[in-house]
């Protein structure tokens, strides 16, 4: 389905666009392509006065405040991140009026203040973006939806390790929680109700 409305309140929340991903392998995207039209968005956001969140995760060295847990896969190895790795990307980062969140986990409501942060502002509508696909979109996404949000994807500004893994989110995951086009239409929509 197109993307059919913009909020008056609206917000961009940009998923761990950030040093220690510049390298990431996307797919079907490349991370690079993804930067770009995230870079597009938040100028068109900034520009009509709409707030833009930029979400990160950064972990202790010793990895106690990462999700426990076992898992298939098993232990979250622990280790110093480089320096650098978990701040904003210099294409993103730089404006004073946006919001950081720091969460430890994939999704970005959970343990964070984003929710606190979006309701302040009066914010009914959420554009969510960033890497990857099936983990930090997805799992904000599902969380914005369950808070009550008016959530719109615009898929070609995310990205996924996998292309099956991201076709899925796209075919049977998003439609159920939020509203899905390309930047593009997402851009128009965004000049049609915040000219």
């Amino acid at each position: 389905m197109p993307i059919t409305t913009i909020d008056p309140k609206t917000a961009l929340v940009v998923i761990d666009l950030q040093n220690a991903l510049k390298a990431f392998p996307g797919t079907p995207y490349s991370i690079a392509d993804v930067i770009a039209r995230n870079v597009e968005l938040t100028d068109a956001f900034r520009k009509r006065d709409l707030p833009v969140v930029l979400v990160r995760v950064s972990i202790r060295p010793d990895g106690s405040d990462w999700v426990p847990g076992r898992t298939d896969e098993g232990p979250r190895p622990a280790g110093q991140m480089p320096a650098g790795a978990d701040e904003i990307i210099d294409e993103l980062a730089g404006h004073p009026e946006d919001i950081v969140v720091t969460k430890r986990n994939w999704g970005a409501f959970h343990g964070t203040d984003l929710d606190i942060q979006l309701r302040r502002r009066g914010i009914t509508q959420v554009v969510i973006t960033g890497v990857a696909t099936t983990y930090g979109v997805e799992s904000t996404a599902r969380a914005a939806h369950e808070h009550g949000y008016h959530v719109t994807i615009p898929t070609d500004a995310i990205t996924d390790r996998a292309e099956d893994s991201h076709a899925h989110a796209l075919t049977h995951v998003f439609p159920r929680l939020a509203e899905t086009g390309t930047t593009a239409d997402l851009l128009n929509a965004l000049t049609k109700t915040h000219p």
